[in-house]
Formats: C-alpha cells, structure tokens, sequence
C-alpha cells in the first residue's frame, strides 16, 4: 500500500512539471556507504532515502537522473570540478560549506546522537566521554561538532572514510562510540545484529552553526538556473507528501520535516 502511495505521489509531480520537460540529465554525486540514506544492494544497485528522494525531484523536474558514486570527503572538490552537478548525499547545509558551494532549500532536517553500549553509561558531554575513542565520518558534520567541542576536553575522536568501518571498529571494542545522524545508524547499526547490544545514549547534539539547518542538494556556486528549477522541484514533492512518505519508509517515527 505504501509503496502504491509513493508511486502515486511521485506521478503527480511528473505531470505537473511537464512544462520543465527538456529531455535532460541531471548527474548526483553521492557516497554509497550511509544506509538508509544511500547505499547499494547486493546486486549493486543504489538504494536509500536519498536515491529515492532524487528520484522524485528529477521527475518533478523532467530530467534524468544519474548517480556517480565517491568519498564523502571528496564530494565538494568533485562537484567544483564539474564531475557531477549536485551533491545529493545527506550534506547538511553549513556557514562552513556555504563557503564552498551553493545549496538549494532545505529539503529535510535529521538530528545527530551518540551510539555506544547500552550499559555503559556514556553521554554526549564531553565529561562522560573524556578519554573515550569516539568515530565519526571523515568530512561530516559530525567530525566537525565533536573535533570542536570534544577534542579539546580529552576525546579521542578517531575519523573514517565511510562509515560502515565505524560500526565494525565499535562492535570490535576499539571504539567507544560514534556520533551519527540518528536515523544512518539505526537502519546501518543498531538494527542489525552486531548492534543488538548498542542504542543511542543521551539527547541529540546541538550547535546550529556546525551541524547546520537541515539537509540540502549542494550546487556549484552560482549555478542559479539549477537551483531555481530543483527548488521548484523540491516544494512540489514536499507540497505532495513525497518527503514524508519516504521518510515514514526509512526512518519510522524519526521526525524530519522542515519547520
């Protein structure tokens, strides 16, 4: 039935953005490593949230969609040398990353928490994690919040290039925790079976500054005409429901609208 309702939502955006139709390609750079936002199946096929949400924006906007898949931390030197058009990979909009690059409207807002053992006590306070072996995602929001409130205070903050090596080095004992947007570590951590013994400890992390305002396409900068037509795209699916299905879809009842 869900999946009925999303197709159904998803033809509406087509039709209504016929006058858009150009016959285009639209290329997204992407990291495959951050289920449920991106990843690939064991067929190779990407899959996730954010595969989804692309999906829908490019028939909202009559172009065709492509993914070109590479590291994170490469994702913005990428789009500058105009190896793909946009950064479609849960890339949170930031003061920092405004310097670099454009961003289109905010499409969707997720919050970041800590994981680590159920009973070990820990918190996301830089007292209960001094001296801890934190892991984050090399070039993440996430490293950036806890490099500058963490490391100063004692903690080990330990980063990767994806983030599925986080996961196998804190069920491995050599990592205390990770910090993690909350809804990429449940589906890639806390539901499977390595994972069984972890959950998220404490309230989210806040620092608006650092973690930004919510997730957004990254563009190259001035790249007006692009933004224009994805952010009339973008109000269509969420004006249609589109983002909150696929969200009830990958996140159950983790809120990420737009307020």
């Amino acid at each position: 039935m869900k999946k009925l309702k999303i197709a159904l939502l998803l033809g509406c955006a087509v039709a209504s953005f016929s006058a858009l139709a150009d016959g285009s390609t639209l290329k997204f750079g992407l990291e495959a490593q951050y289920p449920p936002f991106e990843s690939k199946s064991a067929t190779g096929e990407l899959q996730g949230f954010d595969i989804d949400l692309g999906n829908a924006v490019c028939a909202a906007a009559s172009v065709k969609c492509e993914w070109v898949d590479t590291s994170f931390d490469g994702l913005i030197a990428a789009l500058q040398a105009r190896k793909f058009d946009a950064i479609n990979s849960a890339m949170n909009v930031t003061e920092k990353r405004r310097q670099a690059i454009d961003f289109t409207n905010v499409i969707y807002r997720v919050p970041s928490k800590l994981i680590a053992k159920k009973d070990s006590g820990l918190l996301p306070t830089t007292g209960s994690l001094k001296g801890k072996h934190i892991g984050v995602l090399q070039g993440s929001i996430q490293e950036s919040y806890a490099q500058a409130h963490w490391a100063p205070e004692g903690v080990d903050i330990v980063s990767y290039q994806d983030q599925s090596q986080v996961y196998l080095d804190l069920s491995s004992g050599r990592l205390d925790g990770t910090l993690v947007l909350a809804p990429a570590g449940q589906s890639g951590f806390l539901s499977r079976p390595d994972g069984k013994d972890y959950g998220f400890v404490g309230d989210a992390v806040r620092d608006d500054k650092i973690l930004g305002s919510g997730i957004a396409f990254g563009l190259r900068k001035g790249d007006t005409q692009l933004k224009e037509k994805l952010d009339t795209a973008i109000a269509k699916v969420q004006k249609d429901g589109v983002v909150k299905e696929l969200s009830k879809k990958y996140f159950g009842n983790i809120d990420v609208s737009v307020k």
